[in-house]
């Protein structure tokens, strides 16, 4: 009998979406080695093709009839947060296609297989240490990192926190804007679409919404860092904004909660959080053990 992430595929591949050809046109040609026997010149010089987002998509053999779903990473992550659980369980792209969602996948502006191009942003790119990761994304408190001793009823997997660690890429700081261009280049080729958002995603997210709301059949927003002031902004779309537990352990999560549940004040927006959602929830909630059941709350609108 065929598990709950059982699908067949009709298609899969994947594409870009936005950017630009950018023109540099200062720097001194050198000689780089590309491998022990391979010498040549390198221009800095030239048109090269930057911003845009890679997208894989995956259409189900027994397609739905609802929107298309596109899944949009955190800040310092990439798509493959969607793929598995750190554990190997499976992620909720494939508890999506078992239901028959149509699902693209983005990894965005300056994220994963978009690459990225140094000299073309303000700032630096920085790479999350496994110490932020683990106090920010409340995996368990502070002194228990050296021993991975997770927060009591800790629901994500922290016995790999460490595979979990390699999930994490560069990200630059100042290409918010760019991003959301690339998400509404995405919304353009899938039509109006069910939007899952991510922690800084979801900033993405609802700043692309603000441009062009009637590219969003739904918003589905896991902690965001980013959202509207106004909760009118949202009173044409549904919106679900979900939080897991431990938001006490920092204030920044106190003052984010406030204003998810602030918003959720105006129509067509709800928020859930713990115990509603069950408790012992990360910030990763799509890698928690029980994501299966927080997918199927999300998708009920």
């Amino acid at each position: 009998m065929p598990n709950s992430s059982s699908y067949r595929l009709r298609d899969f591949g994947s594409y870009t979406a936005g950017g630009r050809i950018a023109e540099v046109t200062t720097g001194t040609p050198r000689r780089v080695n590309f491998t022990r026997t391979a010498s040549l010149e390198v221009d800095p010089r030239g048109h090269f093709a930057i911003e845009h987002a890679y997208v894989q998509y995956f259409l189900p053999e027994a397609r739905n009839a609802e929107p298309p779903v596109v899944l949009l990473h955190g800040g310092g992550m990439s798509g493959s947060c969607w793929d598995k659980t750190p554990d190997g369980r499976p992620g909720w792209l494939q508890m999506l296609l078992a239901l028959g969602y149509e699902v693209h996948v983005v990894d965005n502006v300056e994220r994963g297989r978009a690459g990225f191009a140094p000299g073309h942003w303000q700032g630096e790119p920085l790479l999350r240490s496994m110490e932020e990761a683990w106090t920010l994304f409340r995996i368990g408190p502070r002194e228990g990192f050296t021993s991975r001793t997770p927060f009591e009823g800790q629901q994500f997997p922290a016995g790999q926190f460490d595979t979990f660690a390699r999930w994490f890429v560069p990200r630059w700081l100042t290409t918010s804007g760019v991003q959301a261009d690339a998400l509404l280049a995405v919304l353009e080729r899938t039509g109006p679409a069910i939007v899952i958002c991510h922690s800084q995603g979801g900033e993405i997210a609802f700043d692309a919404h603000r441009r062009d709301p009637a590219r969003f059949a739904a918003i589905i927003a896991l902690e965001p860092s980013g959202y509207p002031d106004d909760a009118a902004e949202l009173s044409a779309t549904p919106t679900r904004i979900i939080a897991g537990d431990y938001l006490d352990a920092d204030p920044a999560w106190i003052g984010r909660r406030a204003a998810w549940s602030a918003l959720a004040s105006g129509e067509n927006v709800t928020f859930t959080e713990a115990p509603d959602i069950g408790t012992g929830n990360s910030h990763m909630l799509m890698c928690d053990r029980n994501a299966r059941e927080i997918l199927d709350l999300a998708l009920t609108f």
